[in-house]
């Protein structure tokens, strides 16, 4: 299995910017994809950015002029960055990844969520 923990979200000011992480434990060594969503109640989640297995990396069109993701794979750490934070950036982020073990393939493995408030 793997544990995946977020954190870095907190209440910033529009044009503002901030660095979500995402701590990866377990069989980390066991995944392919890695994903950061984000859910507003009563909404349903949306894809905000997308690192494939071979590093082709994409990003929502809401978004994709402000917001950079990356992963550190020594430390075990995704990572998105938003920047020039707008109001309609506020939600829960969450991180998500897929095994690539044959004994539990493709099972997708989701983080808690960090909470990101934006206010304007």
């Amino acid at each position: 299995q793997v544990q995946l923990v977020e954190s870095g979200g907190g209440s910033v000011q529009a044009g503002g910017s901030l660095r979500l992480s995402c701590a990866a434990s377990g069989r980390t060594h066991c995944t392919h994809d890695w994903y950061w969503y984000r859910q507003v109640p009563g909404k349903e989640r949306e894809l905000v950015s997308h690192i494939a297995a071979g590093g082709r990396t994409t990003y929502a069109d809401s978004v994709e002029d402000r917001i950079t993701t990356s992963r550190n794979r020594a430390d075990d750490v995704f990572y998105l960055d938003i920047n020039n934070l707008k109001f309609e950036d506020t939600a829960v982020y969450y991180c998500k990844t897929q095994s690539s073990c044959r004994s539990d393939y493709d099972q997708e493995y989701w983080g808690q969520g960090t909470q990101v408030c934006v206010s304007s």
